[in-house]
C-alpha cells in the first residue's frame, strides 16, 4: 500500500517526483468529462516509464481474440476502447536541449488535482544536464461545460539564463494500446491539415471505421502580453506539429495556450468532421482559456451541489469520498444513451474499457440519487438498445424463442469476453440487468419505463432462465448446472445459490411487470406480447420453476450454501492464511484456488444485499458471519457490499473497516494495481457504503427510509440526494439526523421504522433519544 498522496479535503496533492510512482499518479490525476478522457501524462517529453492514454467515448476496436484453443460460442474479438491521438503534447527545448523529467534534475515538483473545479495543475523546477534551470507551471482540464474541448496553459520561466526556447505543440496519432493482443496499431491516417496556429489530424479505426478528428489552436504570451507567432509546420506519420522559437531573458515568463478538441463520427458525419472540429476550435478559442476555465469551475460547482458528501473530523475520508465521486462524474455524465461505464473509465486500458455488470449492480444506485433521472434511465436504455444482440448471444449458445443473454463484456451488445468460465457460465449478469430496472422504478416511481422499454428486456431475460434450468428427477426440483457465480474463484459449479435465486426472481418480476403494463396500458401490452410471439403459457412455466427451484442450504448451520458441495472443501479461514500467500490470485495456482474455500467477493451475500427485505436479520447475520471470514476481498467490488450488510447488522466496526478498504483503494494503491487505471465502478460502491451503509438509506413502498449511525472517527457526515422531484440534504451527527427538503415537494420519510411528514421547503430533525 502506498501513502504518498497528501491529505486535503478538496485536492489530490503529490509533492516530489518519484519516477517509480509515475504510472500510479498518471491514473490518480486522470481527467475526463464523459465524452473523452486522458491519463495525467506530462505535456513535455518524458522518456521514463509511462502509460500514454487518451480516450474518446464510444470509439473501440475489436481486437482479435487470443486463446490457446477455440470453443464453440467464443467471441472472435475483445472490444477495446482505444488509446486515441495524444493532444496534450508540447516538446520543449532550451537552446536545443530537450526538457525531459527522466533525465533532468527535478525539484519543487507538485501536482494538484482540484476536484471542486476539475482542474489539474503541475509545477516543478528542472535543471538540465547543461545546467540550465527552468520553472514550469502547467494547468489543464477536460471541459464538462463543453465536452469536446480540452485546454492547457503551459508557462516556462528561465531561472539562470537568457536564451532561446523552442516549442513544438503537437498531436500524435501514431500510438497504440498497451493491451493490444498482437501489438497491432489500431488507427489509419485519413488526413491532416496545418494552417498557422491551427493543426488537425483525422484518423480512422481499422475494421470498425470510426473516425476521430483532433484539432488544436495555439497562442503565445510573454509576461501576459500576447506574442504573434509564425510556426513552422511539422509532419510525420500520423503526426502534426508546429514549431517556433522565442528569445527569452532571465525570469521572463512565456506561456503557451493550447486549446484542443476531439470530435467523433459517432456524433458527426464523417465528411463534415474536419469542418465541425474547426468550428469547435474557433468557438473555444474565441472564448479563451480564462473563460473556458470559469465555465469549467461553474459546471463542477453545480455537480457538487447535487452530489457532495461532507465528512467532518476525518480529512483522509473526506478526500477519499470526493475523489470517488469526482472520478465517477468524469467518467459518465448520462448525456448519451449509447455510452456506458467501463471498470477503468478513461484512466487505463484494463478490461478493455467495456461494459460489465458492474454498471447495473453498483453504478445505477449512485446516479439515481446524485444526477437527474434521465442519467440513470439512459444506462437502462443502453441495454434495451442492445436487446437484439443479447438474443443473438443466447442463440449462439443454443437458446431460442427470444431468450436473451446479455454479455459479460461488451461495447455494442455483442459478447466479447473469451474465458469460458466467464463467457458461458457467469450468467448472473442477466439478473443484474433485470434488478437495475426494478431498482430504477423503485427509486423513481417511473412505471412507464416498463411499457416503453423494460418489459421487453425482462421477458427476454426470463425466457433465458426458463431454458437454462432443467428438472432433476432425483431432487424433484429445478436445478441450474455448470455456472460461475460472483465468486470467480469457483468455476463450473452446480446450483450457485445466488444465480438460482436471481433466476426465479427475474421470472417473478417479469410476471409482475407484465401485469402492471397490462393494467396501465392494455393496448400497448397486447401489441408488445404479439410482437414477441408471447403465449400466456410462459407465465405458467415460469411459475412452476419459481415454485420448484432448488436452493442449496445447510439447515444445521442455518446458512445458504454458495453451491452444491461447498462444505466438502477444507474450511480454512482467511485469518489463517500466511501474509506471504496474499493475494492468492497472484501467489497460488488456479487449481489450488478452485479447491480452496476462499471467496473473491460477495456471492451469497450479494443476494442478501439485493433482496435483504426477504430475510430476517438473524438469517443475514448467520450467512455474513460464515462467509465473510472466508472472503479474501480480491475484487474491488467486494468490500462495499460487506460494509453495507455489516451496517445493517449494527456491526459498526466492521462496516467502517470495509469502507476503508474501498474508499482509498486507488489513492493508496491498496492492491498494487492503480497504475493500470482506477477502479471506477467500485467507486460507486464507496458511495453506497456511506449512503446505504452508514446512513442506512433504502426505498420501501415508495418512501425513503434511513437507519443511520455515525462512524466513531467522524463528528458528522452529510450528503445531498435527489428523490422524486425533491432535493434533500441529510445531515447525521452524534445527536441524530436532520433532513432538509429544498423543493416544494411533500414527502413521507422513514427514520428507524418511524414515519415523519416532510413538507416542501421544510426540514425535520430527529434526535436519537426520540427513536426506538
Amino acid at each position: 500500500m502506498k501513502n504518498y498522496i497528501k491529505a486535503d479535503e478538496w485536492n489530490i496533492i503529490e509533492e516530489g517526483f518519484d519516477p517509480h510512482l509515475n504510472k500510479i499518479s498518471e491514473s490518480i490525476f486522470s481527467l475526463g468529462n464523459g465524452r473523452m478522457g486522458q491519463r495525467a501524462n506530462f505535456e513535455e517529453t518524458y522518456s521514463g516509464e509511462t502509460l500514454l492514454g487518451n480516450y474518446v467515448a464510444g470509439v473501440y476496436y475489436p481486437d482479435k481474440t487470443r486463446v490457446g484453443w477455440w470453443k464453440n460460442g467464443y467471441p472472435e474479438y475483445f472490444a477495446k476502447v482505444l488509446n486515441a491521438a495524444n493532444w496534450v503534447g508540447i516538446e520543449v527545448k532550451l537552446d536545443g536541449e530537450v526538457l525531459d523529467l527522466a533525465t533532468a534534475e527535478v525539484s519543487d515538483f507538485k501536482r494538484v488535482l482540484d476536484m471542486h473545479a476539475g482542474i489539474l495543475e503541475r509545477t516543478f523546477t528542472a535543471k538540465l544536464k547543461s545546467g540550465k534551470t527552468v520553472k514550469v507551471k502547467a494547468t489543464r482540464f477536460c471541459s464538462i461545460a463543453d465536452d469536446e474541448v480540452g485546454a492547457i496553459r503551459y508557462s516556462i520561466t528561465p531561472l539562470n539564463f537568457d536564451g532561446k526556447i523552442t516549442l513544438m505543440p503537437f498531436i500524435d496519432g501514431d500510438i497504440k494500446n498497451q493491451d493490444s493482443n498482437y501489438d497491432e496499431k489500431f488507427w489509419d491516417m485519413v488526413s491532416d491539415e496545418i494552417s498557422g496556429t491551427e493543426a488537425y489530424i483525422k484518423l480512422r479505426t481499422k475494421k470498425t471505421e470510426f473516425e476521430v478528428c483532433t484539432g488544436s489552436n495555439i497562442e503565445l504570451y510573454k509576461d501576459s502580453e500576447k506574442v504573434t507567432i509564425n510556426p513552422e509546420a511539422v509532419r510525420k506519420e500520423k503526426f502534426v506539429g508546429q514549431t517556433f522559437s522565442v528569445d527569452i531573458k532571465l525570469n521572463e515568463e512565456i506561456t503557451l495556450i493550447k486549446i484542443a478538441a476531439n470530435l467523433s463520427s459517432e456524433n458527426y458525419p464523417k465528411e463534415s468532421l474536419l469542418k465541425e472540429t474547426k468550428a469547435v476550435i474557433a468557438k473555444a478559442t474565441a472564448k479563451g482559456f480564462d473563460t473556458l476555465y470559469q465555465e469549467q469551475t461553474k459546471a463542477w460547482a453545480t455537480k457538487w451541489e447535487e452530489s457532495d458528501i461532507i465528512i467532518e473530523g476525518d480529512v483522509s475520508a473526506q478526500q477519499a469520498i470526493r475523489f470517488n465521486i469526482f472520478q465517477l462524474f468524469q467518467t459518465y455524465t448520462g448525456k448519451d444513451d449509447r455510452l456506458n461505464i467501463g471498470p477503468k473509465g478513461f484512466t487505463g486500458e484494463k478490461y478493455g474499457g467495456s461494459t460489465y455488470w458492474d454498471t447495473e449492480a453498483y453504478c445505477v444506485p449512485f446516479y439515481l440519487a446524485t444526477a437527474p433521472q434521465e442519467v440513470s434511465k439512459n444506462l437502462l436504455v443502453y441495454r434495451h438498445k442492445q436487446l437484439g444482440k443479447a438474443i443473438e448471444n443466447a442463440a449462439k449458445l443454443g437458446f431460442k424463442d427470444g431468450a436473451a443473454l446479455y454479455p459479460m463484456v461488451t461495447m455494442n451488445g455483442e459478447e466479447c469476453h473469451n474465458e469460458w468460465e466467464i463467457t458461458f457460465e457467469e450468467i448472473h449478469r442477466n439478473g443484474a440487468i433485470a434488478f437495475a430496472i426494478y431498482n430504477y422504478i423503485r427509486y423513481t416511481g417511473d412505471e412507464s419505463y416498463l411499457s416503453d422499454f423494460g418489459l421487453e428486456v425482462l421477458i427476454g431475460i426470463a425466457r433465458f432462465w426458463k431454458q437454462r434450468v432443467n428438472w432433476s428427477g432425483e431432487k424433484q426440483k429445478y436445478v441450474m448446472l455448470g455456472v460461475t457465480g460472483p465468486n470467480e474463484y469457483e468455476n463450473n459449479v452446480n446450483n450457485n445459490w445466488y444465480t438460482n435465486l436471481l433466476a426465479t426472481w427475474c421470472m417473478k418480476y417479469a410476471t409482475e411487470a407484465a401485469e402492471i403494463v397490462k393494467t396501465q396500458q392494455p393496448e400497448k401490452y397486447t401489441s408488445l406480447l404479439n410482437s414477441l410471439n408471447f403465449d400466456d403459457k410462459e407465465f405458467a412455466d415460469w411459475a412452476d420453476i419459481i415454485e420448484k427451484m432448488y436452493y442449496p442450504e445447510d439447515q444445521e448451520k442455518g446458512i445458504f450454501l454458495q453451491q452444491d458441495g461447498y462444505l466438502d472443501k477444507e474450511q480454512t479461514l482467511v485469518k489463517d492464511l500466511p501474509a506471504s500467500d496474499r493475494p492468492i490470485n497472484q501467489k497460488w495456482s488456479w487449481d489450488r484456488i478452485l479447491r480452496s474455500p476462499f471467496i473473491k467477493q460477495a456471492d451469497v451475500l450479494q443476494g442478501l444485499y439485493f433482496f435483504e427485505e426477504d430475510y430476517d436479520l438473524e438469517t443475514i447475520r448467520r450467512n455474513f458471519d460464515f462467509y465473510e471470514p472466508r472472503t479474501v476481498h480480491e475484487s474491488s467490488l467486494s468490500p462495499c457490499v460487506h460494509s453495507i450488510l455489516a451496517a445493517k447488522l449494527n456491526d459498526e466496526a466492521r462496516a467502517y473497516e470495509f469502507y476503508l478498504r474501498t474508499a482509498r483503494l486507488d489513492l493508496d494503491d491498496y492492491n498494487n494495481d492503480t497504475e493500470d487505471g482506477l477502479h471506477i465502478t467500485s467507486m460507486a460502491g464507496t458511495w453506497m457504503s456511506v449512503v446505504e451503509g452508514f446512513a442506512g438509506m433504502r426505498v420501501r413502498d415508495g418512501k425513503l427510509q434511513f437507519n443511520p449511525f455515525l462512524p466513531e472517527k467522524w463528528k458528522s457526515f452529510s450528503f445531498t440526494i435527489g428523490f422524486r422531484g425533491a432535493t434533500l440534504k441529510i445531515n447525521i451527527t452524534e445527536k441524530g439526523i436532520n433532513i432538509k427538503n429544498n423543493n416544494a415537494v411533500d414527502l413521507e420519510i422513514g427514520i428507524k421504522n418511524q414515519l415523519y411528514k416532510l413538507a416542501g421547503n421544510a426540514e425535520i430533525e430527529v434526535n436519537n433519544a426520540e427513536l426506538v
